[in-house]
């Protein structure tokens, strides 16, 4: 590779580096995306969940081309103990749009599609590439990246940090900490073939609809974290996560192990049987909020994604807050390079003021605290939903036992189980953390 100079390098081709090297190539800039994997998707693994919205404000027609599955017409939030669940129940044909909202995903082929547009779009991409540094001038100024194909390095205006929460040139350029155990989860998933009509059968749905079950509770054995179910059209996603630090902290539990219980828990089991496990992935994600958020701007380089801490944990959201970050990045670089201006850190300091501005970080700063408050009350992922659950069966037998009587014995269990005190504190304190 010769040593051309672009306006912008773009490390990685997830969503946000995917919507940072399309917007920018859109605006006519000379882009260059970096991706160290074999194709795009290829180093990626996600719960395949698809916000339309974040796409539509970059590719407003991207339903017409997009390798989509199923859209979401349905929601489970599911409280489990060790014998069923307890929860939320979310069903409507007002789904059935025009415009669907959500869509589960395949990465490797959405990422595949995605790639191919940005390429459209006029960027220069190269694959199995890896950024081993920032290339940087005598004042600390980025001005490129040095990889492992060419010594001498590419230079750029700009450096956009699309790498994903490893964030390994970042790291390695001290532009970030290393990764925390309580800042990240590690989360398992595995695909389950099965034919389109049995599952559309399992889940009564038809055509390309499609059901979301995320679940809390004793699966994770006392562990921060949570599980999920995504139907895509000839499969369905199942996988969970949990904080690496509580690994580190129980000791005895792992991730398969985890992932075991839960396909096998009579609430899962049904719903997977007769299928064929194709894939298996593991990947961690960064969610330690947004007091992990780390400097995201400075002279010649700025942060997108995951490598910014970008995901709201408590709504299991990410590639929206990928693309969005990217998105408002790329329009920021664009605004200064196309108005003849330099990409310092103060130009910059416009793209933090764009993520402020956006739902990105308002929800972000929303649910600040709340990983603090379950890392500190476990019991609310264990206790609580056992204690629904017993409740629920309570009130739900019919057994010659009156009313009153099944009401005091619900609230006798959950007072010796926590207390008044520990109820209300624990009531107080999640109000706080939510707010």
């Amino acid at each position: 590779m010769t040593r051309n100079h672009f306006d912008a390098i773009v490390v990685g081709a997830g969503p946000s580096g995917n919507a940072a090297a399309y917007m920018l190539a859109q605006r006519g800039l000379n882009v260059l995306q970096i991706e160290r994997g074999e194709y795009a998707g290829s180093k990626n693994v996600q719960g395949a969940i698809l916000y339309a919205d974040a796409l539509e404000k970059i590719i407003p027609d991207f339903r017409d081309e997009a390798p989509l599955e199923r859209h979401i017409v349905e929601q489970r939030v599911w409280m489990m103990d060790d014998a069923g669940h307890t929860g939320m129940h979310h069903r409507s044909d007002d789904y059935n749009e025009d415009k669907p909202n959500r869509y589960t995903i395949l990465r490797a082929q959405f990422d595949k599609w995605f790639s191919r547009c940005v390429k459209e779009a006029g960027a220069t991409v190269i694959y199995e590439t890896t950024v081993t540094s920032l290339m940087r001038d005598a004042s600390g100024w980025v001005v490129g990246v040095h990889t492992d194909r060419n010594g001498e390095g590419i230079t750029a205006d700009v450096v956009i940090l699309a790498e994903g929460v490893n964030g390994l040139v970042g790291r390695a350029s001290g532009l970030r900490e290393e990764l925390k155990p309580e800042n990240v989860a590690l989360a398992v998933k595995e695909m389950h073939f099965l034919p389109q009509e049995v599952i559309d059968a399992r889940f009564n749905l038809k055509g390309d609809e499609g059901v979301v079950i995320e679940a809390m509770g004793t699966i994770t054995e006392g562990m921060v974290g949570t599980a999920f179910l995504y139907t895509n059209r000839e499969s369905i996603s199942v996988g969970i996560g949990c904080m690496v630090s509580d690994f580190t902290d129980v000791g005895q539990a792992t991730p398969h192990g985890l992932l075991d219980r839960f396909k096998a828990h009579p609430s899962i089991r049904p719903l997977l049987e007769g299928s064929e496990i194709k894939e298996y992935a593991a990947h961690l994600i960064p969610e330690g909020g947004y007091k992990a958020i780390p400097e995201l701007v400075g002279n010649g380089w700025l942060v997108v994604g995951d490598a910014g801490h970008f995901v709201n944990a408590v709504h299991r959201e990410g590639s929206n807050l990928a693309m969005t970050t990217g998105r408002l990045a790329a329009e920021t670089v664009a605004d200064i390079i196309l108005s003849g201006g330099s990409c310092s850190r103060h130009n910059l300091a416009a793209y933090v003021d764009a993520v402020k501005e956006s739902f990105v970080m308002k929800d972000m700063k929303k649910y600040k605290d709340i990983h603090g408050f379950l890392k500190k009350g476990r019991h609310v992922v264990d206790l609580y939903p056992r204690l629904m659950n017993r409740a629920a069966q309570t009130w739900f037998r019919v057994d010659g036992v009156d009313k009153r009587s099944k009401e005091s014995t619900i609230m006798r269990e959950a007072w010796r189980a926590r207390g008044i005190g520990g109820l209300m504190g624990d009531a107080f304190k999640l109000m706080r953390a939510w707010r």
